[in-house]
């Protein structure tokens, strides 16, 4: 009887420790921000550990982003310390980006959606530059205007001639 007691005991303590699955976390070096614009990139590391204590190497994570039916994957690859993997990530349109991450060890983590904004463009005057040319140009004509009626004005006589 102890004997069967004795191994329904280990049974309780060994089946739950085997049947367990490890899980993994992802740090993330940065978060995706208001400095996002559609087209641009975000660069981030992921640190991924398992049971959120020792860094793994050897995996191969993927950021997913999603906006409607559109989504796209960014593998992350090795950034030369152990469990820390870079991935650039490009946001091609505005709009709201769910994002998720494939730690590529045993889940997938999901985060906040991020409002991206449009594409910046730039101006196609550049204003500040011809203003600043505009400038110059009525200050140097000021000047030889000046300096041309200094130059044409009347000589006083010399006194004693």
């Amino acid at each position: 009887m102890k004997k069967i007691l004795l191994a329904l005991a280990a049974a309780a303590v060994l089946v739950p420790a085997a049947t367990a699955g490890g899980f993994a976390t992802v740090g993330l070096g940065t978060l995706p921000g208001d400095d996002v614009a559609a087209g641009g990139t975000w660069s981030t590391d992921l640190t991924i550990k398992a049971h959120g204590l020792s860094p793994v190497d050897g995996l191969s994570p993927v950021v997913r982003i999603r906006n409607g039916d559109d989504v796209r994957e960014f593998a992350a690859t090795p950034a030369g310390k152990t469990g820390v993997y870079h991935v650039d990530v490009v946001f091609p349109t505005a709009g709201t980006w769910a994002y998720e991450i494939d730690d590529g060890y045993s889940q997938t983590h999901t985060f906040k959606p991020v409002e991206v904004g449009p594409l910046a463009s730039p101006s196609s005057f550049p204003t500040v530059p011809v203003g600043g040319i505009a400038l110059a140009l009525l200050l140097a004509a000021t000047l030889a205007l000046f300096m041309r009626r200094s130059r044409n004005a009347p000589q006083p006589a010399p006194i004693g001639r």
